[in-house]
């Protein structure tokens, strides 16, 4: 077994990932594994450029994860590092804190390579499920974007396109710094418009509608379903494989994007570093589910995190 640590650094959230590998078998055993919301896709969208409050958090969370890698012995790290980084003008003093604080570069990852290992990630353990038939869509949504990869054993087609639940959140309901509370139906249909024409792009090289069965990612995914099933507290165990019907998804969407800040706060499931975007993310995941006709999602906790822990096997 070889012991790796991976961490993957969102557009909303930092995550680490400890675990002993098999590299023969590729079988993956957690250690450990967390999440921190820094927000480092805070005002990108609009400024071009990484805030340095948002570098201030990503930092603190790195020299966090740095003590967990040490205390556990990883012989192996691998940062990967996605939407917000990709876009910002000063990425290079992201990666030189980085650098300092883990001893390795950042990988500025493209969206295709983003999509193959969440791909690897959601689907190694779903390949023996009889009831779940192929091709998989998986389906990533991030806080500055959305993968979407098509693919049985192996990866067929794969696409990135600009929207995520912070971008989403920041380009269509935010005026003078404040989040509208809730959003108006203007401001709820420029989200879906954008969706729409993402989800146009996205068809141009991906099969979306050839897909089987939908596996859907990352926090937005996850948050409702621990929603769906009016979980006191989010349970990662309750979460993972869990499916919610395409009537369920469209009823939270609805709830959550009329609710106040108040009210999505109250939400005991809801991590508070969501509370202002998961609106847009969940309404990301409604419009793949029409676009598809898919009847239910397969929520995954295992992602692009699991991806990465797997390549360095």
């Amino acid at each position: 077994m070889t012991r790796v640590a991976a961490i993957d650094c969102g557009t909303n959230s930092i995550r680490l990932l400890v675990a002993d590998v098999n590299p023969e078998t590729g079988e993956l055993v957690d250690l450990d594994r967390r999440m921190t919301i820094v927000r480092l896709g805070q005002d990108v969208d609009r400024t071009g450029r990484l805030a340095p409050e948002a570098l201030a958090r990503t930092f603190a969370a790195c020299r966090e994860y740095a003590e967990v890698i040490k205390e556990h012995g990883a012989e192996r790290l691998r940062f990967v590092a996605t939407s917000a980084s990709r876009d910002a003008e000063n990425r290079d003093e992201f990666v030189r804190g980085v650098v300092e604080i883990l001893g390795v570069e950042p990988e500025v990852i493209t969206g295709d390579q983003e999509a193959e290992f969440s791909f690897t990630g959601a689907t190694r353990e779903l390949t023996g499920r009889e009831e779940l038939t192929r091709p998989f869509l998986v389906v990533d949504i991030g806080g500055g974007s959305t993968e979407f990869v098509v693919g049985d054993d192996h990866v067929r087609a794969a696409r990135s396109v600009d929207v995520g639940c912070v971008r989403m959140t920041e380009r269509h309901l935010v005026r003078d710094g404040v989040v509208s509370d809730p959003p108006t139906e203007e401001q709820i249909a420029a989200i879906r418009a954008d969706i729409e024409a993402a989800l146009d792009l996205a068809e141009e090289t991906v099969p979306l509608r050839e897909a089987h069965t939908l596996v859907g990612l990352a926090g937005s995914v996850t948050t409702v379903s621990a929603i769906a099933q009016e979980l006191p507290e989010y349970d990662s165990a309750v979460i993972h494989h869990s499916r919610v019907s395409h009537d369920r998804v469209r009823e939270i969407t609805e709830a959550l994007l009329h609710a106040t800040h108040a009210e999505r706060s109250a939400i005991p499931s809801l991590h508070p570093g969501r509370v202002d975007v998961i609106g847009a993310g969940a309404l990301v995941l409604l419009a793949v589910m029409e676009r598809i006709g898919a009847r239910e999602v397969v929520v995954s906790e295992h992602d692009i995190l699991d991806g990465i822990g797997w390549s360095l096997a």
